[in-house]
């Protein structure tokens, strides 16, 4: 191992250890978990691949940060006294470094839209009193606006950041350590004996292993590049169409982020923003997640009508005992998570814990099985670095969405933008949530999922809320909507990775991406006309019923938008739309 990767693994271990350790510790100052939290997330941040120039400006740009965190989790007692007011030069120069830094640091691991969206925030909160009529705001000193922001918990170190220190950092490292073993394969291997023998079976292999690896890894890019490596190669050599191929993949891959029990983190956010239990919202979720699945495959059946998708050969599947021991990789770990939560009822981020410790005592073992420390401790090492990317990624998203929370609270913007939300749609109920789906797309074209939802449910929540919406029913609204980017033009994209992987034209790939995704554009309104679809826990034989029926629906929609024949496409379009959306008070 070479000195800069063992560098960089000690830093993946001290992420690993620093968040697993918060589990074990119990109760930590929010000013001390929060403010560390992004000191050990910045040398990924800033300094990870990169070089030169770029590196040294990177890590003295990491420094400052670093010493800056440190010293308001040191002084987090003095600065509590402060109540959110800076005193001093000195504090007015650290408080503009760490708002600085945090954009810099969202722009360098996603680009320029999330952090111009963060700013613009922060220039409206600073000048919007200029701002004639009824968006302006009456102004607040500097030293409380910013203090507010930076050494208080209502901008960078808020609730949202709360999230991804406590819980979403632990699922993360779940999700890379799981990644660094057998566990991929073993979600192959279920996948290829379950449907590879079926017609178009090579597309619904990538089905089911991309819904089962999503639900660990929660990124529709990573979810492509890593099952996509193998599905879409496997699909082409049986003659697949490469626009197929490449939509199949980047459809299912983007159901990664709606899978229990990841969801792309926003599971864990949706929990600090409802207030609702993870449990609950897990429980919520599935139902609408697997008709999603269900969908692509109907549509997979549709093209089988149309081509022929031949299966996977058999000799190309995994044999019995592939499947046994592969699938304990991931099943075990699982096992320990689900028990944990459910029966013995610890938190959800210390059941990760000890699901994160199982999947790293099997790091030691391979698919023979045979035990291997050298081959284990190679994996910890690589599950190490992943973990700091992974946690550096997600975390400086959030902590930059934080800051546009932060100004929404102190503004009052947030209720200006719902009153105007409310007044456009008339206050009628579906006019608003087009609307809604309609600002979920636009801003998921420029921010990643998780930072979309949660501007927009900040915004949109409220007045689907007065309009009679349930909390539940409005996050998973606006979280399933501002999935709408992965696959719908201009900007998709787990369709831009896929075309690119096969050679095939983004848009051709994007349109038939659409059409197998028809699920993602209408699930979210079933769950609005059909309420029940998200009360498993609740009502169960209700939500079965609600499940079946919405179902039926997109099954309908699938093949009239797939199938052959004009009329009749037309007439399961209809039906299926009532069976979708319209049928709650007929059935």
């Amino acid at each position: 191992m070479t000195e800069t990767r063992l560098i960089w693994v000690a830093l993946g271990a001290l992420v690993l250890v620093y968040h697993l350790g918060l589990v074990a510790w119990g109760l930590v100052p929010n000013l001390v978990a929060r403010p560390l939290h992004m000191a050990v997330i910045l040398p990924f941040v800033f300094v990870a691949g990169t070089t030169g120039r770029r590196r040294i400006a990177g890590a003295m740009i990491a420094g400052i940060g670093i010493v800056l965190c440190g010293w308001i989790a040191w002084n987090h007692d003095a600065l509590r006294n402060q109540y959110g007011f800076l005193e001093g030069p000195g504090q007015m120069a650290m408080a503009f470094a760490l708002l600085a830094i945090a954009l810099e640091g969202a722009r360098r691991a996603i680009g320029w839209p999330l952090p111009m969206v963060a700013l613009s925030a922060l220039l409206y909160g600073l000048f919007g009193q200029y701002i004639p009529g009824e968006f302006g705001h009456s102004g607040t000193p500097l030293a409380s606006f910013l203090g507010t922001m930076t050494i208080a918990e209502g901008g960078l170190w808020g609730s949202l950041t709360g999230v991804s220190v406590g819980v979403v950092a632990v699922f993360v490292i779940f999700g890379a350590v799981l990644n660094a073993g057998e566990a991929g394969q073993g979600f192959m291997n279920v996948a290829a004996a379950a449907a590879g023998r079926l017609n178009g079976g090579a597309a619904k292999v990538s089905v089911l292993s991309s819904a089962l690896f999503g639900s660990i890894s929660g990124s529709a890019s990573a979810n492509v590049a890593s099952t996509g490596a193998i599905t879409l190669p496997a699909m082409t050599k049986l003659g697949y169409p490469k626009r197929l191929s490449a939509a199949v993949e980047a459809v299912a891959s983007s159901g990664g982020q709606i899978m229990p029990p990841l969801m792309g983190a926003g599971a864990f956010v949706m929990v600090e923003l409802t207030g609702i239990s993870y449990s609950q919202i897990m429980i919520a979720a599935i139902l609408p997640a697997i008709l999603y699945f269900l969908a692509v495959w109907m549509g997979i059946n549709a093209y089988a009508q149309r081509i022929d998708l031949k299966g996977v050969p058999e000799d190309q599947r995994p044999d019995a005992r592939a499947i046994l021991i592969t699938s304990g990789f991931f099943l075990v770990p699982f096992t320990v998570l689900l028990f944990s939560m459910f029966v013995l009822g610890f938190t959800p981020q210390y059941s990760a814990a000890l699901a994160v410790l199982t999947g790293a005592a099997l790091l030691f073992f391979d698919a023979r099985p045979a035990f291997d420390v050298r081959q284990g401790l190679e994996r910890l090492a690589g599950a190490c670095v992943s973990v700091g990317r992974q946690v550096a990624m997600i975390g400086s998203i959030i902590i930059c969405a934080s800051i546009v929370i932060g100004v929404l609270g102190i503004t009052g913007l947030g209720v200006k933008l719902t009153s105007v939300i409310l007044s456009g749609a008339g206050g009628m109920l579906w006019p608003a949530l087009l609307l809604t789906a309609l600002a979920c797309l636009l801003l998921g074209m420029e921010v990643p999922t998780t930072a979309a939802y949660v501007i927009c449910v900040s915004v949109a929540g409220p007045a689907l809320s007065k309009l009679g919406v349930e909390p539940l029913q409005a996050h998973l609204f606006v979280f399933w909507f501002a999935l709408l980017s992965t696959i719908t033009p201009p900007v998709c994209g787990a369709v831009f990775i896929a075309a690119g992987m096969v050679g095939e034209n983004w848009l051709k790939v994007a349109l038939t991406a659409m059409a197998l995704g028809v699920g993602l554009y209408l699930i979210p309104l079933g769950m609005i006309a059909n309420p029940n679809l998200i009360r498993l826990g609740e009502v169960p034989l209700l939500a079965l019923w609600a499940f079946v029926r919405v179902g039926v629906g997109l099954s309908l929609i699938s093949y009239g938008l797939i199938g052959r024949g004009g009329v009749a496409r037309r007439g399961l379009l209809l039906v299926g739309g009532m069976f979708c959306i319209f049928a709650k008070g007929i059935l």
